[in-house]
């Protein structure tokens, strides 16, 4: 009985170690960059009130082009570098609509309408052209971006003014050919902050309200699925509904002091108070990770997960896999040209051939560092590395300057953090899978 009772204790022993030992080997990148950011935050020495401004501001900039990489992934795809074509889709519609003269909120709608057709027939166009590279979609919707690029670049550089007539003395070159490299999105009211600036609101206020709404909601919910659902099988107060109520709670607690009772908090704090969040801009975002969450629930997202498992068992099912791999596609491409929009009416100038270039690597990266993997990726993890990722492009600069006495090294620091998550994710995918094979041989 005892020698029974040790080895039992032994084996638990072990599988708690081997868990331990998975969780820091499947999160071991998001870890990394948690420290990493944590040591840029102390060693900046930047107030945190500036942190946390600048953070949100970037965090609902760019929240959107993050999450437009998911549904890809789950199509068995991987990251799409593509979304530079869709990125491309959103600034010619902006382009159009700055010419027409169209501003406000009115014009970020037409451009956002614009946009449809253009992401579509790109997103259709780069999927037949994954649908001939399959296996290699990553290097191939990267390429692809770089040819769009150029044809791109060759019409707003050479082609307007001479195949494409167009007058606009402030938006065209000198020369009357080619549009400028800079846009004004400003100019004559135009689209900057048309989104963002139709409801702002004081940060803690949205979230004693969002709180709240989570309790109400949750509850009814939990009263509703236990007493007419599955009364039997489930109880009221699950771990996870005292986990969510408990969460919330807190938020109330917090948001209250920050929102009603500041005059007790150190003065740093109490500047926290004076963050606004723009309501609609977060509501969109939103609105995409219902999206994402829907989907799947779908026929089609559940023909994108059986496609992304196994294509094989998927075309077996009568599953027309090519056509479901190009609407995944087509649907990134769109979903990344209204990303580029909301990203351009944060920013409020637009580099007409510099706005996009960098638009897939950074987001990918942030991708990457909130855990997601080639296979895999949630909304949860979209957003943690979104955090994550521009925590440490605000805080770098700084930290660079106070370390080394050069706040050049810390730009050399985001580029390398950039491209070097992506290298490092990708190898570690690799490393996983060949254990994995090796397991099952």
């Amino acid at each position: 009985m005892s020698n029974t009772k040790t080895f039992n204790n032994n084996l638990e022993n072990k599988n708690t170690s081997l868990n331990i030992k998975s969780i820091f080997i499947n999160h071991s990148v998001t870890i990394l960059f948690v420290i990493i950011c944590i040591i840029g935050i102390k060693l900046s020495k930047l107030p945190l009130f500036f942190i946390a401004n600048e953070l949100l501001t970037r965090i609902t900039r760019n929240s959107f082009l993050v999450l437009s990489l998911i549904i890809p992934v789950l199509a068995g795809m991987g990251l799409n570098f593509g979304i530079t074509i869709g990125a491309m889709a959103g600034q010619i519609a902006i382009i159009a609509v700055t010419h027409l003269g169209v501003t406000g909120i009115k014009g970020f709608l037409l451009c956002a309408l614009l946009a449809v057709p253009l992401a579509m027939l790109f997103g259709y166009l780069t999927g037949k052209l994954l649908n001939k590279t399959k296996g290699q979609e990553m290097i191939a919707s990267m390429i692809a971006g770089f040819f769009a690029n150029g044809i791109y670049q060759f019409i707003f550089l050479f082609s307007i003014g001479t195949i494409i007539p167009m007058k606009d003395p402030v938006m065209m070159l000198s020369s009357g050919v080619g549009i400028r490299n800079t846009i004004d999105l400003s100019r004559n009211v135009g689209i900057k902050y048309a989104l963002d600036n139709l409801l702002k609101l004081p940060v803690f206020k949205v979230c004693l309200v969002v709180a709240l709404f989570t309790i109400i909601i949750y509850t009814l919910f939990r009263i509703y699925k236990v007493k007419y659902k599955d009364y039997k099988k489930e109880k009221f107060f699950s771990a996870k509904y005292i986990t969510t109520i408990t969460i919330c709670l807190v938020i109330i607690i917090i948001s209250c002091i920050f929102a009603f009772n500041s005059n007790h908090l150190p003065s740093q704090l109490k500047m926290f108070k004076n963050i606004k969040l723009p309501v609609i801009t977060c509501i969109v975002i939103l609105v995409l990770c219902l999206f994402n969450i829907l989907i799947v629930k779908t026929k089609l997202g559940q023909d994108f997960r059986t496609v992304g498992q196994n294509k094989h068992i998927a075309k077996v099912s009568g599953i027309d896999v090519n056509k479901v791999r190009i609407i995944a596609i087509t649907i990134s491409t769109l979903l990344a040209a209204w990303g580029q929009l909301i990203f351009l009416q944060n920013i409020g100038t637009l580099n007409t051939y510099g706005s996009h270039v960098q638009i897939a690597t950074f987001s990918i990266a942030a991708l990457l560092i909130g855990g997601a993997s080639v296979s895999r990726a949630t909304i949860g993890q979209a957003l943690l590395g979104t955090i994550l990722f521009h925590t440490l492009f605000i805080v770098s600069p700084k930290a660079g300057k106070n370390l080394f006495g050069d706040a050049q090294i810390g730009e050399f620091f985001r580029a390398f953090v950039a491209y070097g998550v992506i290298g490092l994710s990708l190898g570690l995918h690799a490393w996983k899978k060949r254990i994995q094979f090796k397991k099952v041989g």
